[in-house]
């Protein structure tokens, strides 16, 4: 058993890492959301920044965009030229998919300063992609309506995942170093 463990012990370590990780940030940001709603029936203040800065983005772009609120509505409505395009509820604010990218960075660790600047970097480009995609969702619907399933339901997830799944590779090819001999004897 100590050698089945001595062989696995990186991928053990990882797969305990990440899940705990997951877990712990997952859990809070439930906590957070919990609490969001109890002291309003807004929605929760990521949610609605990510909706006013889509919103904000639009109209440097030209468009004529804004944003609404209605009493008991968990979600913001996006506006284009008067026109109801979508609403950004609480799974569109992509810290799910943040916490996601988190977890795999810790668990695959390198240095506090390297692991702690990849993270925020990493976060916040996150962030600002997925408000860029919000932006890009709407203008989109609003011009080619029909395809709603195919932009919003496989193009610009595509486009988060195959982000976050791009800064994986990154982060593990350029930025962990694991010892040559752990490297020959693990399997990840």
């Amino acid at each position: 058993m100590a050698t089945l463990y001595q062989t696995y012990k990186h991928v053990i370590r990882f797969i305990v890492t990440f899940l705990a990780v997951y877990f712990i940030m997952s859990l809070s940001y439930k906590w957070y959301l919990d609490f969001s709603k109890t002291s309003t029936s807004q929605p929760d203040y990521i949610t609605y920044q990510v909706a006013k800065q889509s919103q904000d983005l639009l109209n440097v772009f030209g468009y004529e965009s804004r944003i609404a609120l209605s009493e008991g509505e968990q979600w913001v409505r996006l506006y284009l030229n008067e026109t109801y395009i979508i609403r950004v509820i609480e799974g569109c604010n992509a810290v799910s998919v943040i916490i996601l990218f988190m977890a795999f960075i810790v668990a695959f660790a390198s240095t506090f300063k390297k692991t702690v600047l990849y993270l925020l970097a990493g976060g916040i480009l996150i962030y600002l992609v997925n408000v860029l995609r919000i932006a890009f969702i709407s203008v989109a619907l609003y011009y080619y309506p029909e395809s709603e399933h195919l932009i919003h339901g496989v193009v610009f997830p595509l486009i988060i995942y195959g982000m976050v799944f791009l800064l994986w590779v990154i982060w593990v090819n350029y930025f962990v170093k694991l010892k040559k001999k752990d490297a020959e004897n693990s399997t990840l």
